[in-house]
């Protein structure tokens, strides 16, 4: 895959780009399903929010519940993953990242009012996260259902995105601050942290 002259520019000018209809609707549709068992099969548990160099449990800054999404092939998450691994190279390529692996995990907010605060990927003091991307796998979004993604550009309005089916959102770690405004329904992403090619 390649990026279009149109997200080099953004990822430049205003720190991130969106992509509907990342990798088409059957395959989106597959990856949603994976991704909702493993959600319904209670594997995920809450995450934690670092605090200096410790990590705590605080579900008013943080209300999802997490796994992380290794290699698997012949499976539908399996080849999202690829997809992922593809960008990467692409922003590489494209926009002179130079990035190198990847990790991807998968995030469950159950509703009831679960967020996530503003904040940023990018640990302080450490060069280590340069790209974000995440990919949305709720189908039949609808604006009561909450869970909209608020992403804090530099020296430019606020701008939402909704968490709908097969939307991707690529934007630089160390730059754009956001949020997870209270998801009312249950809502799924997948998001691939990419490093430097420095990074350990």
């Amino acid at each position: 895959m390649e990026l279009t002259d149109l997200e080099v520019e953004a990822l430049g000018t205003r720190g991130f780009f969106t992509r509907p209809f990342f990798i088409g609707n059957e395959a989106a549709l597959a990856a949603r399903a994976e991704a909702l068992a493993r959600a319904e099969s209670g594997v995920l548990h809450a995450a934690g929010i670092r605090r200096g160099a410790d990590r705590t449990q605080d579900s008013s800054v943080r209300g999802d519940l997490i796994g992380w999404v290794e290699p698997q092939p012949d499976t539908a998450l399996g080849a999202l993953r690829e997809r992922f691994a593809m960008l990467g190279h692409a922003l590489s390529q494209g926009a002179y990242l130079g990035l190198g692996r990847f990790d991807l995990q998968l995030a469950c907010y159950p509703g009831g009012g679960a967020h996530y605060s503003r904040h940023v990927d990018a640990f302080p003091g450490q060069s280590n996260r340069r790209a974000t991307a995440i990919w949305y796998a709720n189908q039949g979004w609808q604006p009561e259902h909450g869970g909209v993604l608020r992403l804090h550009p530099r020296h430019l309005p606020p701008v939402d995105i909704p968490p709908m089916l097969d939307t991707l959102v690529v934007f630089l770690s160390e730059r754009i601050e956001h949020e997870v405004l209270p998801a009312h329904a249950r809502r799924l992403a997948l998001t691939a942290w990419f490093y430097g090619r420095d990074s350990g």
